[in-house]
Parts: C-alpha cells; structure tokens; sequence
C-alpha cells in the first residue's frame, strides 16, 4: 500500500469521524431539579450524582488505609534531599539563592502509613485534646500529608491554611477555629513567634525539621509558653505508646479550609469526608487510566482544596507523588543551580495540575528559548506549530499521521523534555485558562489539558472538561458528583431564556457541596440553599453560558471581587476605599484581568494636591491633562498609593502595578458614577477600554 495512504489519508479520515462524533456529544444533558427554577445540566453518564467510587469506603481515612493494603510496597511520597544551598552574585550585584538538590527518595505506602499512625498516637501524647483543632501552616511536602492523614485516624478536624497568609488572616483564622496545635515549617514558626501574643489558644507546636530551624526554635521556647516539638519526636511518642484509632463518620468535618481572604478575613469551609470523597470519586470517572505506573508532581499548596483532591486522587490508585516547589520546578526556575535538575526533570512525572500562571511561564519560557535561538531552529518550530495547530483546530490540511510524528521528533519533544517528557494529562483550575496557552500547551506538550471549574466550597467539584474535549475558552460538563444550574440574574441582562445559549448566575448542587463557613451563620445562608428534595446548592455569583453540547464556558462575575492568575482574591472595592486616603485621589476604579497577575487602576486625580507636587519639583506642564500625561506625576501618584496599600497591610496582588491618571473628575452628569457617587463600574470600564488595555501590556 502507498506510504502516503497510510501516512496521511487514513489519520486524516479517521481525525474526521472522530471530530465528527466529537462534535455531535452531549457530554451534559438537561436535570430535573428542585429549588430556585432555572436551566439545570447533569454529567450524561450518571443520572444521580456520585458519592463514592469505592464499596464500602465513605471516609478520607478510610480510602487512604484501604490504599496502603493493596499497595503497600509501592512508592508514594517522593522527596528530594538538599545538597547545598549557595549564593550567586549577578552582574548588577543583586545576590540569588541557589539550591543544588539530589534525587527523589522515596516512603513506601506501608511506610507512609506506619508513619501516619505513630503521628495520630504522637498527637495524643503531647496532650492534644479529641475535642481540639489542628491546623497545618506550611508548604506543600510529605509531612504534610502525613500530618492530614494521621489527624483523620483521631476524628480531629484539621484547619488549612495559606503558607503564604498575612498576620491579620493568620490571627483571625486561627483564633476563630480555636486551634490548639500547628503542624508548621521553619518560615511559619516564625511568623508564628511574632505574633504569639495575638494567638489565645495555641498550646502546642509540632515544627518540620528543616535546615536552620534551631534558631526559631530556641527563640520560641524561650518566649512562649508553647509546647514546642519536632515532627520526628512527636512520630516517635506515637511508636512508643500506641493509641487506638478513633475513625470518623462520613459527615464529620475533615477540614476547615480557609480562603485567601477576598473581602476583608478569611472565611473558613467546613468541608466533611464525604463532600471530599464526592470530587475525588466524581474525577476518577474522567481522568482515563489512572493506575499505579502514574507518577504526579506535586508543588501547588496543599491548603487549597484542588491540590488536596489532586492527591488524595493520586493515593487512592496506588500511583506516586513527587513533592516539588514552584521555584525549583524546572532545570531553569529560579532557585535551582545552573547544571542541576529541576524537580520535573528528576521526576519525570506522568501527572501534574496546573495553575494557567504556571502554564503561561511555560509558553513564554519555550517562546522566548525558540526567539532566542533564531535562524533554521525557529523556522522549524514555527512551521511545526502552526501545521499542528491547523490539525488540532479541525483543518483537513494540518500535520497527521506521519508528518506529525516527524514534528513529535525533530521539535516537540525537546520542549516536552521541560516537564520530564512523559506527561499525559495536566489538571488545570483556578482562572479560566486561554485558549491561546491551552492550544500551545497541548501541542508542545502532547498532553491533553483537564479545565475545571469548582470552588472551594464545593471541594473544587462543578465541572471539568473530558479527555478527547479539545475545545478551548470552556471549562467542560457537570462532574458526576454535581449538577450545575443556570438561574436568571435579570439586573446583570443575563436569563436561562438567551439565545443562542442560555446564561445566568451558576448554582452547583451535589454531595460535595460543602456544609457552610465557620461560626458565619448569616453568610451560609447567604449563599447556601437546601431545596425540598433535600440537595445542597451553593450560589457561586459566577455567570456562565452552556453550549449545546452541555459544557460551561464562565463570562462575568455578579460582584466586584476577582480572581487572578494564580488564585488570588481582589476585592476590588475594598483596595479603593482604602487607596482613597492618597491625597492625590479623587476618584479611583481598581481593574483586575483574571488572565493576569496584578492589577491597575484608574485614578482620577485631585488637581490642587498635584499641581502643588508639581511646583514643588519645579515640573512645566500646559494644563491638568498634560500634567497627568507626565512620567514623573504618575511615578508620584502610584508610589503614593503603593504607600497607602502597604501601611493597611493590602497584598502585593492587591495594590496596582500601573495606573492611568485621569484629568476630569467623575461625575453623576458625566454618567461614570451615580447620583450617590458610587462608581458605575461596566460603564467606566467601557469608557476606558483602550486605556486598561494598556495598562497590561
């Protein structure tokens, strides 16, 4: 038979029944539901949602200790040693940490287990109460999990919270949840050391041993009235007396997950076993042969609830986890020593989840390599990418069969080599990602990418795109834990009735919708209904429009609270009142792009404030909106506001990277805010469209 017959005309016949088929797919399908009318979709393949995949296993901690029997001698935590730490001096005399890190060495799941169980006895010989709360302060690592698991085998509930988390939240959260041990690393005792006055329940303190962590010791012996042990002592109480097991319900509360605080203090969701075991269940269904050969990179914080599922997935199916950190991930990230591997390259994992953030850095670090490069390398790069590009978009004439096994060969897979060059699905949440990176992503990488889209109060559950969805901009079908509805949001102009397709406010119901925030009433009810058919619903405030196949694709946001690149919360409203108090604002509107990673602002400026800055520096201007046009005015004007930001302890996100400085004021007769002053958000928006574009570029 001709090659050319075999090598193209039978891929490409075959890619067009297959995208054929794709394209006719329902992979959500129209729900009858109780509560609030709207327009309902559940998963096609389940008609009630899912709760648990496993028989006869309805806890977290059951799952883990069904998994370390039936696979007891296979690897599960992974985790490299360091082998130096030095200091490298640039050009311009700034000085970088390096790390120099050995190879993963590996606890078996029996080992990790026995583990679990010497830590669970540990805690109730230091004095932790059944009563009490634990909380784990610290990044992503085995010891982490250990500490998770060894909780659940008391029925303690386990308070998580962001590493990277300011005082006040920190204070807040763990004085709410009355939390009396913190499981924490060296960077968080010390956090925790200044602020020991502020903390009215805290006994105990359990601390990862790490490099140069004696000091934070010793000073916390010294200046608090903590009990203050090491991870290992306390594993070590635990071997030496035994204590029996005391496992809990399915509806008890396995974790208080605290969010990052979008307005205001952190709320803390209270999420049982099986609202957990219904995502991990629900994604077991989705992910294609998940097995004990996958190995999974681990570097996200745990304390969000998609890492925490991730891994949980992870151990249930007997695969392994490698643990990482966003800054030693490949052999180029910036604390890893140049010659050294990175963590995906010492890997080599099959499985990983992403934030688009990390995903970007990855397109854009390929991009710039192949500019650099020039000449014939990125001719054939760009060549390769746009005949794939062409096949993955439906083109008849793109790169299949034997021709795109060529391209795999002579360009893809050194960019696969990145990640380790065995990566076979990637998890994406948080944002939504862009299609331009998903496309890329997936050609260079080979790698479908899984988009999701779930909130922490419904354990990261809602929806998540298929294997074969190759569709970009969408965020896939309902889970087969939920279903998602679609209700009216009739002030925003967005009705389940719309044509071409329905939109609204998106409401997930299911066994994973969490029971509500802790000690917060008056906000659970808020945001959380139960209907006459006993489901739980939660009001996201996100609007979404399904398309005729059933997926979701997110549009806007019902209030003014954004999420960014990385997952941060934006308050938007919140950051103006309190960049007001700059002499130099009148009027201000803080933008934030979820595609990004900071925010702008549009600041109207208070002209007397200005001009008095002006004359003092002796700076020539024509009039207001020359003056506004000056490099030096808007230099003065942001660091003003950057002062303001810091000194009421807003997050770096928080405080805007570039603004634009507006001569006019805003007024009622101007339409850009409203009789009361209060801004009218999409109007200025609309009005400044090219401006804000600029911002970001």
């Amino acid at each position: 038979m001709n090659p050319y017959f075999i090598g193209f005309v039978i891929p490409f016949v075959a890619s067009l029944l297959i995208t054929k088929r794709k394209s006719e797919k329902k992979r959500g399908v129209p729900v009858d539901v109780g509560g609030e009318s709207g327009y309902a979709i559940r998963n096609y393949r389940f008609e009630q949602p899912v709760e648990t995949h496993w028989e006869g296993i309805f806890t977290l901690a059951e799952l883990f200790e069904q998994s370390c029997k039936l696979y007891a001698h296979m690897p599960l935590h992974g985790t490299r040693k360091l082998i130096s730490r030095e200091t490298e001096v640039a050009s311009d005399g700034r000085s970088f940490e390096k790390l120099h890190l050995g190879q993963y060495e590996w606890k078996t799941y029996i080992e990790a287990f026995r583990a679990v169980c010497n830590f669970s006895s540990g805690l109730v010989q230091i004095g932790h109460q059944k009563d009490e709360r634990v909380a784990i302060f610290a990044d992503t690592r085995a010891e982490w999990q250990i500490a998770l698991q060894a909780c659940f085998r008391q029925n303690i509930t386990v308070v998580t919270i962001y590493a990277s988390l300011g005082e006040g939240a920190l204070c807040h959260s763990l004085n709410e949840t009355e939390v009396t041990t913190v499981i924490c690393g060296r960077k968080e005792l010390k956090k925790l050391i200044d602020i020991n006055g502020q903390l009215d329940t805290l006994k105990h303190v359990i601390y990862i041993n790490e490099e140069g962590v004696s000091s934070e010791v010793s000073l916390a012996k010294q200046c608090t009235s903590w009990r203050v042990e090491s991870f290992e002592e306390v594993e070590r109480l635990g071997l030496e007396t035994p204590v029996e097991a005391n496992l809990p319900l399915p509806s008890d509360t396995a974790v208080i997950m605290y969010t990052s605080g979008s307005t205001g203090m952190p709320k803390g969701v209270m999420m049982s076993h099986c609202n957990v075991l219904a995502t991990v269940s629900a994604v077991m269904t989705i992910v294609p042969a998940l097995g004990k050969k996958d190995v999974y990179l681990a570097y996200l914080p745990l304390a969000h609830i998609l890492e925490l599922a991730a891994e949980t997935i992870i151990s249930a199916v007997g695969a392994s986890i490698g643990y990482g950190t966003p800054l030693t991930l490949t052999d180029t990230s910036n604390k890893i020593k140049k010659g050294t591997q990175g963590d995906a390259s010492a890997l080599k994992p099959t499985l990983m989840t992403a934030v688009p953030a990390i995903l970007d850095r990855v397109r854009d670090g390929v991009r710039k390599n192949v500019d650099a490069k020039g000449g014939v390398a990125k001719k054939l790069f760009d060549i390769a990418y746009s005949r794939r590009l062409a096949a993955v978009s439906g083109s008849w004439f793109g790169a299949w069969g034997l021709e795109k096994l060529m391209w795999e060969k002579l360009v893809f897979h050194k960019v696969r080599a990145i990640l380790g060059g065995r990566i076979r699905f990637i998890l994406s949440g948080g944002a939504p990602l862009s299609g331009d990176t998903q496309r890329f992503i997936n050609i260079c990488l080979g790698a479908p990418i899984g988009q999701g889209y779930g909130l922490t109060e419904t354990c990261a559950g809602g929806t998540f795109s298929e294997y074969d969805d190759t569709s970009v901009g969408r965020v896939g079908a309902a889970l087969s834990c939920s279903y998602i509805k679609l209700i009216d949001w009739v002030e925003g102009g967005y009705l389940t009735s719309d044509s071409p397709m329905p939109r609204g406010e998106i409401v997930i119901g299911g066994p994973n919708v969490t029971k509500g925030y802790f000690k917060n009433e008056a906000k659970t009810n808020e945001v959380y209904k139960d209907d006459e058919r006993g489901m739980r619903w939660f009001y996201s405030g996100d609007i979404g429009r399904l398309h005729p196949d059933g997926c979701l694709e997110i549009i806007d946001r019902k209030k003014d609270i954004v999420k960014l690149q990385h997952g941060e919360y934006v308050s938007l409203g919140k950051v103006e009142a309190t960049l007001s108090v700059s002499p130099y604002v009148d009027n201000i509107m803080v933008h934030a792009d979820p595609s990004q990673n900071y925010c702008v602002a549009l600041v109207v400026a208070a002209a007397s404030e200005l001009e008095n800055w002006a004359s003092k520096q002796s700076l020539t201007y024509a009039d207001m909106s020359d003056l506004c046009q000056k490099q030096e005015a808007v230099r003065e004007v942001l660091q003003s506001l950057t002062k303001a930001g810091k000194q009421a302890r807003l997050e770096k996100f928080e405080i805007p990277a570039r603004i634009k400085l507006i001569p006019e004021p805003w007024t009622p007769e101007s339409g850009l805010v409203t009789a009361a002053l209060k801004l009218k958000r999409e109007v200025i928006k609309k009005g400044y469209e090219n401006d804000l574009a600029k911002l970001y570029r």
